[in-house]
């Protein structure tokens, strides 16, 4: 379907700049748990600075700049600064351990890493020491390293108990950013700016791994901006707005539909470093917000707060549900008890920028939980078939297929997989969809996920939906593990609602009774929880690893 739309041509920075123009003393920035307020004016001279700073380290057009922290200010400010000089941003996932960060400071070529303390258990600092284990002994932003040659300086951002000025030993603190920019001149920044074009590459995400090996997706400042833009109009953003932003800068979500949505329609933001419920709910009461975004998990939290009702929210009208399905109780609760009349749904993933389609303010309930709305402006999106790549017509599941400004440039020093996922100029998603006669998809699982059992194909979300239905069932997935007979077998894994019992017989009698014979679930195991990401995905190849485990299966998949 063709989707033709004006898009802008223009850098980050250039908006950010043009924002801060036209509303130079209004607030930009508000975190409610530290001191740090910006107005648009102050937030984009700070970055100014900051970037300066970067230069003042070597840092210039092309280089890779990684950024491994929670929803911090430095994490905005160095994002920002690095793009406005041409350079790219590349985001860390915050559960990354050691072995993930050795492969992507590796696989990324990344010269300078801006890092915090730690992340929940996680310590960064231990990590780091772990990684390049004579850091202390390094002259800090002239790092000699023979696993990881481009890495040349880490930036610690706050203050490191029990190190000599509160940075760690090897490393420069992120305050010396703003002394080290009188080391670069104005002009020689101003130059950078002038080089860089909406056609460079901004940042690289690298792929949650929910299917195997983190690749890094680049993406350019034409193909964020205006996804950021779109989405942000879909959602009827205005200067008046205010988005609470709790999920991952380092996600697309966070970045793009929070970030990216917020500078192009001059939205002021409140974020907030780590998920916690209240701590939303309190800034989204303190602040005033109009929006917020979250996994559907992230508002059943909040909802489920006895301290709910205390909260008065009476600006709350708009904001994005994403990351997996919704359920309709979850969504009718969003909109009657939080007042989230206009909320939208979105799809998409990092390769498209991430979105493709979304679900508009003024759409029914149903068609905001049942489907992910219609194509976002300047994306062409298509069903096709899996095998053949032929166009299937409305109402046939095929896989999902994207084409236009938003497609990535590929993945990082990885042609082969480039080549794989963009065939002709269309991305290939690997998701199922039906696209219905109102223009309407509908996402129906993943061409991956599917499960083959003795030559049937059978689609995990088909079940899922299914036993989703029943009263005692909280949350579901289904996996496929391994059979010696089959090749493959459905197995259920089913939190029980809270309070509730549920036997396996109950899960296997209940599907039974309602769908065919070889979609009844060989396996019912029931969890307390699922193995997630840090941007709340549920990993299904983990899942699928603890399922074999759990059933005693993984031996006979070793003799299949």
């Amino acid at each position: 379907m063709n989707n033709t739309v004006e898009l802008w041509e223009k850098t980050i920075g250039q908006q950010l700049e043009e924002v801060a123009a036209r509303y130079p003393d209004d607030e930009a920035i508000a975190f409610t748990d530290r001191d740090y307020r910006r107005t648009w004016r102050e937030f984009s001279e700070e970055t100014d600075r900051i970037a300066r700073g970067l230069m003042a380290l070597g840092i210039g057009k092309g280089d890779h700049v990684a950024i491994w922290a929670t929803n911090v200010p430095e994490w905005m400010m160095t994002f920002f600064a690095t793009v406005k000089i041409g350079a790219v941003a590349v985001t860390v996932n915050t559960a990354y351990k050691v072995h993930e960060l050795e492969y992507l400071l590796t696989q990324s070529d990344t010269k300078l890493l801006v890092m915090i303390d730690r992340f929940k258990k996680n310590d960064y600092v231990e990590i780091i020491n772990e990684l390049i284990p004579n850091l202390a002994e390094q002259t800090p932003g002239a790092l000699d390293i023979e696993a990881l040659p481009c890495l040349k300086t880490i930036v610690f951002a706050g203050n490191h108990e029990g190190s000599e000025n509160g940075t760690p030993a090897g490393m420069i603190n992120f305050s010396s950013l703003y002394d080290l920019a009188e080391q670069t001149p104005v002009s020689q920044l101003d130059a950078l700016k002038a080089d860089c074009t909406c056609e460079d590459i901004s940042n690289m995400q690298y792929t949650s791994g929910t299917t195997g090996f983190p690749k890094g997706v680049m993406l350019t400042h034409k193909n964020i901006l205006n996804n950021g833009r779109f989405i942000g109009d879909c959602m009827k953003f205005t200067h008046d707005d205010k988005l609470c932003i709790t999920v991952p800068f380092f996600h697309c979500f966070g970045m793009v539909l929070a970030m990216m949505a917020c500078i192009t329609h001059a939205t002021a933001m409140v974020p907030i470093d780590i998920f916690s419920p209240i701590k939303c709910l309190r800034a989204i009461e303190d602040e005033g917000c109009t929006a917020f975004h979250g996994v559907p998990t992230m508002y059943i939290a909040m909802l489920a707060r006895p301290e709910f009702p205390e909260f008065k929210l009476p600006r709350l009208r708009t904001g994005i549900m994403a990351g997996s399905p919704c359920p309709l109780k979850t969504m009718q609760e969003v909109i009657d008890r939080m007042h989230m009349t206009d909320i939208t749904i979105t799809y998409g993933q990092t390769e498209a920028s991430p979105g493709c389609t979304m679900s508009r303010t003024e759409d029914s309930i149903e068609k905001r939980v049942e489907t992910v709305g219609r194509d976002l402006p300047g994306c062409e999106n298509r069903i096709v078939d899996p095998e053949t790549g032929e166009e299937l017509p409305d109402g046939v599941q095929g896989e999902f297929v994207t084409r236009g400004y938003h497609v990535m440039k590929g993945y990082y020093k990885m042609p082969e997989a480039t080549a794989l996922a963009i065939r002709d100029g269309w991305l290939h998603t690997g998701d199922l969809a039906v696209r219905d006669s109102d223009g309407y998809y509908r996402i129906t699982g993943r061409i991956k996920d599917m499960i083959i059992r003795g030559g049937e194909n059978i689609y995990p979300k088909e079940i899922e939906d299914f036993i989703y239905t029943h009263p005692r069932v909280k949350d579901v997935q289904v996996v496929g593990v391994h059979s010696k007979v089959y090749g493959e077998e459905v197995c259920a894994c089913v939190i029980p609602a809270d309070g509730e019992t549920l036997t396996e017989d109950e899960i296997k009698d209940f599907v039974m009774a309602s769908m065919a014979r070889h979609k009844v679930p060989s396996y019912v195991w029931l969890v307390s929880e699922f193995p997630m990401n840090a941007a709340g995905k549920i990993q299904k190849f983990k899942l699928r690893d603890l399922a074999n485990d759990h059933f005693g299966l993984r031996e006979e998949a070793h003799h299949a």
